[in-house]
């Protein structure tokens, strides 16, 4: 019959040499799935995704009930990123959100919605904001909802549709956004 050691005699080195086997077992399993690497020198950024931002507008033109703007901004702000969405609530209705990278490295979205403010806003901000600013760019009013650990928010009315800009930008990025959708015309339906 083998002689097992009883469990009350198993001490912190038997414990310690089982989880070593556990641990190199771990590592050769994530080697052969190719699932990990070792990066001394830490984490690197890799490519921003790419969104190909004329045929989702062009699409969204066609597709919802509101003018769409194609705004012209730097060559070197890369779109990445594009949605629709439903937007619920008693002045609720559908958005077209399409973001960019800025040559900073910082997101900035540029959504368009025929909800109203409100409902836009607590639908981007995750809850409600209180309007801290107005700021005028090229003629038209932009409103500012901001706060302290919040990331801004731009609002404007256009009339038959309200334009939010959000994100991680700088003033200066939202201002050429805001420049560039006030002088945007509406896509062909």
């Amino acid at each position: 019959m083998a002689s097992n050691k009883p469990r009350i005699l198993q001490g912190t080195r038997d414990m310690m040499w089982s989880l070593v086997a556990l641990l190199v077992l771990c590592m050769l399993i994530a080697a052969i799935a190719s699932q990990c690497e070792f990066k001394p020198g830490g984490p690197t950024a890799g490519p921003a995704p790419t969104f190909d931002i004329d045929a989702g507008l062009d699409y969204d033109a066609k597709e919802l009930g509101f003018p769409i703007r194609h705004p012209e901004v730097p060559e070197d702000w890369q779109p990445n990123s594009g949605s629709r969405s439903i937007i619920s609530g008693a002045e609720g209705g559908d958005s077209s959100t399409v973001g960019f990278i800025t040559p900073g490295g910082r997101y900035v979205r540029f959504t368009q919605s025929d909800a109203g403010e409100d409902e836009l806003v607590r639908f981007v901000a995750g809850g409600p904001r209180t309007a801290t600013d107005v700021r005028a760019i090229d003629g038209r009013d932009w409103v500012v909802y901001g706060g302290e650990d919040v990331e801004a928010i731009w609002v404007s009315d256009f009339g038959d549709v309200r334009i939010l800009i959000g994100g991680s930008g700088d003033q200066e990025e939202f201002t050429l956004l805001a420049a560039a959708a006030g002088r945007a015309e509406p896509l062909q339906s």
